[in-house]
């Protein structure tokens, strides 16, 4: 008799409970829509297939709260009433991500006999077979860059206190001297001492595991193939993973005092400037002005340079498929050892490093005879700050000025060009607001072509001039990332941000993006300000 009670209670129970279930099921957590791509991946049988995965496609809200989950802005009033503004984000593709970025504000000191003025440094960093060398170097290569500046400016002998980073560049850098003619007025010596702090900072990093095997072994030992188990030592993993991983970088030094410009790029980031033009019909024109080259093997320079710079019978294989020796793209970054070492040299700190750890580094390019393939010494591109001092607001228009620069990773050229760039910061910059189709924009935004710069990436990943660019960011760096992933096209925009690693990779690459403009500030209060983004959610790291 119980059990018959039992029955219908049960029944009744369920029926009940299944419409609040199916509420809340649909209405109050709907299900997530999806959609699928198809990637390559080896099958069971070591061979290469084609397989499809099913991802989750998020919300409009959820891509925007991913785009500015890494924004920060920062803006600084310095000497003659001028407005330095930054703004940065960035985007992972890899995980984690792999790029890294950096800025510095060094104020000069009152006391100094040179003009008014500051150095404002700037870096962003690709990084690539892992995030150490763009990590250290978001450390270390502002204030290498002024520290060895510092080195000639002032006592080339001069002594390194146990002082932090930061303090000991301020310290060196503004020691006064009394030179005839300052060594920082000259361009070619700052290009000079920027090339040299890159290059001394990578031979550091190649050379870290050398130093510490050279300290755990004698000369007779090695002789014998007697290797010691460094797996241990305090800084075997952190030297041997930031010597083998490797990385891109850009910087840019603005120096104030001696009104130059200077942008250093090793490897295929790049840099780019947008000068406004004013026109008789009073809506003026942003030039563009590139100011780097992709440092790559389909880059002519760097062609006849790498194969200038080994025995002729490497001609051939040096560079193949534009990558050196087949494998690397970029044919200038930091670390990536495996291009740098010799070969026996290789096989050595393996077995002292990676071996006692169960692992194993990749084995050196088959093609690898005379070592090193890759460099780390920059480009230098100059230009005069013109637009310094501010002229007095009554006076006639200047002439071009320069009013803002671009540093980014490879990530964002892979998706614009340099002309939508410029056309998109421009309009940003102007106000514009809401969706924008693509056809509209030159007539909104004018633009004209300076320097070209070289184009050496292997594919254009670039979308086709249909569509709408879409301006609702205040933060101008993650406005170009949106744009870059689909602007006004929310569906494309919403599938590319929601490909998650490792898949997004085969899509789209890190992204990262600074972008540093100045205003006329003079009827502003004159003092130093820090603001962060609304959209940011980390705090600053930086002054600027």
């Amino acid at each position: 008799m119980l059990r018959r009670a039992w029955k219908p209670v049960v029944g009744t129970s369920v029926l009940v409970g299944a419409p609040s279930y199916v509420y809340y099921r649909y209405y109050l957590n709907p299900p997530r829509d999806t959609f699928n791509i198809s990637v390559k991946a080896t099958g069971p049988d070591g061979k290469r297939q084609v397989v499809t995965h099913t991802i989750p496609l998020l919300s409009k809200d959820e891509v925007d709260a991913r785009l500015r989950e890494h924004a920060s802005a920062h803006s600084v009033m310095r000497h003659g009433g001028i407005v330095w503004r930054s703004a940065t984000a960035r985007l992972a593709s890899n995980d984690p991500i792999e790029d890294a970025n950096a800025s510095l504000l060094i104020e000069r000191d009152a006391s100094d006999t040179s003009p008014p003025g500051d150095y404002l440094f700037f870096a962003v960093m690709d990084g690539h077979g892992g995030p150490h060398t763009s990590r250290v170097l978001s450390d270390v290569l502002i204030p290498t860059v002024a520290m060895e500046l510092a080195s000639r400016i002032n006592d080339p002998k001069a002594g390194q206190s146990d002082a932090g980073l930061v303090s000991k560049v301020k310290s060196l850098v503004w020691r006064t001297s009394s030179p005839s003619v300052p060594y920082d007025s000259n361009s070619e010596n700052v290009a000079r001492a920027i090339e040299a702090a890159f290059t001394k900072l990578d031979a550091q990093i190649v050379n870290a595991p050398l130093e510490i095997l050279s300290h755990a072994v004698d000369p007779e030992a090695l002789k014998k193939k007697v290797i010691p188990d460094l797996s241990q030592h305090p800084l075997a993993e952190s030297s041997i993973r930031t010597a083998l991983s490797g990385s891109c970088a850009l910087l840019a030094m603005l120096d104030t005092s001696n009104r130059n410009m200077y942008v250093a790029c090793t490897g295929d980031s790049r840099a780019v400037a947008g000068v406004y033009e004013e026109t008789e019909d009073g809506k003026g024109v942003w030039r563009v002005e590139v100011l780097t080259e992709d440092q790559t093997g389909r880059n002519p320079n760097e062609l006849k340079r790498i194969q200038s710079e080994h025995p002729a019978d490497e001609a051939q294989t040096v560079v193949k498929n534009g990558r050196m020796l087949g494998g690397l793209e970029p044919s200038r970054a930091f670390g990536d050892a495996r291009y740098k070492w010799p070969r026996e040299v290789q096989e050595v700190l393996n077995k002292a490093f990676m071996e006692p750890r169960g692992e194993a580094m990749r084995p050196p390019p088959s093609t690898l005879k005379t070592p090193p393939y890759v460099i780390a010494t920059p480009v230098v591109t100059h230009r005069p700050l013109s637009f310094l001092p501010l002229s007095d607001p009554s006076a006639p228009k200047p002439g071009p000025t320069l009013r803002f620069l671009v540093l980014a990773t490879d990530g964002l050229w892979d998706e614009l060009s340099n002309e939508e760039v410029v056309a998109l910061v421009g309009g940003h910059l102007a106000g514009l607001r809401g969706t924008v189709p693509k056809a509209d924009l030159p007539g909104l935004v004018r633009t004209s072509v300076g320097a070209a710069g070289v184009d050496g990436k292997s594919k254009d990943h670039r979308r086709t001039v249909q569509g709408a660019w879409a301006f609702e960011d205040d933060n101008v760096g993650t406005h170009l990332i949106r744009n870059a992933l689909g602007g006004g096209d929310v569906e494309h925009l919403r599938q590319v941000a929601s490909i998650p690693a490792p898949y997004s990779r085969r899509f789209r690459d890190d992204i990262t993006v600074t972008v540093v403009w100045w205003e006329d500030g003079r009827e502003a209060q004159a003092k130093q300000v820090s603001i962060p983004s609304s959209q940011a959610r980390e705090p600053p790291k930086a002054k600027l």
